[in-house]
């Protein structure tokens, strides 16, 4: 099973960027995410959305 979320440092690693860029996409609204106790956890369907409009 594939996951729904990941780290911001799993995403960067992911998208190939820094974590400053992950969180500038997230203020942007390019990515969602949800939180989980202290965690900040992006959305893997919006980092595939992301990825299909470029």
């Amino acid at each position: 099973m594939e996951p729904v979320t990941i780290s911001i440092t799993g995403a960067a690693k992911a998208l190939g960027l820094g974590r400053t860029s992950i969180y500038a996409l997230i203020k942007k609204g390019r990515l969602e995410t949800i939180k989980f106790g202290r965690r900040r956890l992006v959305k893997t369907a919006s980092i595939r959305r992301l990825i299909d409009d470029e």
